[in-house]
């Protein structure tokens, strides 16, 4: 007699580029103990996605439009705390994957190892297991949470210059002196990397570091 082969594996991908969902999809087609269950462009399509096809692992893009995929993480997780979520990242240090992990990722990826990975990882994840981080992510998100790690006087003059005020609007509002502002700037200027306003805002904004609805608020 013939023994019944397992239900193959339920995955949802979750991406904003429809390029890179097809090639997951051809992917996820040449095995035949995986299936695809679904597609979303973006963090409220993936949970209204997951609530209907109910995938046994997901894979879910950090940077997206709407709803970025940690908040999606942190909203699904909520939902159904068994969800098993690999993320997918172009950022070797993104801060974001690091927040993703906390909020309960399973795993991690780069979607530049994607192909060797992904299939065994699917595979971990859906037996209940965490991937091992890949050692140079592992390595980098260290590195960028140790160097980079921004002190709190720091991010917040950073959202300040995102909200577009000056630094003498920066130190009034924050009351400490315009001197000290420059020393933060460029403190936190050294730290992200960059040589002025502009890249500081947009690297932090996206290494996740600040986002743009942080900005003006008191």
């Amino acid at each position: 007699t013939m023994t019944e082969s397992p239900a193959p594996i339920g995955v949802l991908v979750v991406d904003d580029h429809p390029l890179l969902r097809d090639g997951l999809a051809a992917l996820l087609g040449a095995h035949s103990d995986l299936r695809l269950l679904g597609e979303a462009a973006d963090g409220e399509e993936a949970i209204a996605r997951y609530q209907q096809l109910q995938p046994d692992v997901v894979l879910m893009d950090l940077q997206m439009p709407r709803l970025d995929g940690v908040e999606a993480i942190v909203r699904i997780r909520a939902m159904d705390p068994r969800a098993r979520i690999i993320v997918l990242t172009t950022y070797r240090g993104d801060v974001r994957a690091v927040r993703a992990l906390q909020a309960g990722a399973s795993a991690y990826l780069l979607k530049d190892m994607l192909r060797h990975e992904l299939v065994d990882t699917i595979r971990m994840v859906a037996g209940g297991r965490r991937a091992p981080i890949p050692p140079a992510v592992a390595a980098s998100i260290a590195a960028h949470v140790i160097e980079d790690r921004l002190s709190p006087r720091e991010t917040e003059v950073l959202r300040h210059v995102a909200g577009g005020l000056s630094n003498k609007r920066i130190g009034e509002r924050m009351q400490i002196s315009e001197q000290t502002v420059k020393a933060h700037m460029k403190s936190l200027m050294d730290k992200l990397g960059v040589g002025d306003r502009t890249h500081a805002v947009t690297q932090a904004l996206r290494r996740g570091i600040i986002s743009l609805d942080d900005s003006g608020h008191d």
